[in-house]
């Protein structure tokens, strides 16, 4: 496959520092995707990426800082995306929510996402401090930037939320909540299609008077 010409660019912006750690990265959720978590030593990562087991150890701290790595690495690259000006320009408020909501559906049934949040929710279990650092890096942006955008469109009167954050919190119980539970209990075939959604939203878009 050709390498476009933006992706250079991009390799060519990066440090020495900066593609070591990608390439660490890569290695690990490829090692982690194939053979699992648990399974999976450092040392493989090292050996499939290169380098040394220091660099490893300088810039994820272990095998529990790589996971919170791949997971934030994830989220920025795919999650938060969905309500920047260019994936929204030219639409109401209603189609940019309903928008988000598939978006977010999307992602998390994809077979890439159910597995890292798998891992997640296990190490979570194991790990209280784990969970909180993956609730902060995760949960926290997403619901934030959501709360942005319902306070912004209360104040230009788009939509009458007076509890922006409740909002937020409401919406994605609505989109994503029993949908994680499914992931959990193994139960793939639960997943919400955009009907379902567009369905479960009206109530949501009624109360709020979203326009």
């Amino acid at each position: 496959m050709e390498t476009s010409e933006s992706t250079l660019c991009q390799m060519d912006r990066s440090s020495p520092r900066e593609r070591r750690q990608g390439a660490i990265l890569d290695a690990a959720e490829t090692l982690f995707l194939e053979q699992g978590y648990e399974r999976t030593s450092l040392a493989e990562i090292v050996k499939r990426s290169g380098g040394s087991l220091a660099t490893l150890y300088e810039l994820f701290g272990n095998k529990q800082g790589l996971l919170r790595a791949i997971a934030t690495r994830w989220c920025d690259e795919a999650m938060l995306r969905s309500l920047d000006d260019d994936a929204t320009r030219g639409l109401s408020s209603v189609e940019i929510l309903k928008s988000y909501a598939h978006r977010q559906s999307e992602l998390m049934e994809s077979p890439h996402a159910v597995a890292l949040m798998r891992m997640l929710i296990s190490e979570s279990l194991r790990d209280h401090e784990f969970a909180m650092q993956i609730y902060r890096d995760l949960h926290v942006p997403a619901l934030e930037e959501l709360i942005e955008l319902f306070a912004e469109w209360a104040a230009t009167g788009k939509a009458d939320i007076d509890r922006p954050e409740a909002a937020a919190r409401l919406f994605f119980d609505i989109v994503v909540g029993d949908s994680m539970l499914s992931m959990l209990m193994g139960i793939e075939d639960e997943w919400l299609d955009p009907d379902q959604i567009d369905w479960r939203l009206k109530p949501f878009l009624s109360h709020f008077k979203i326009r």
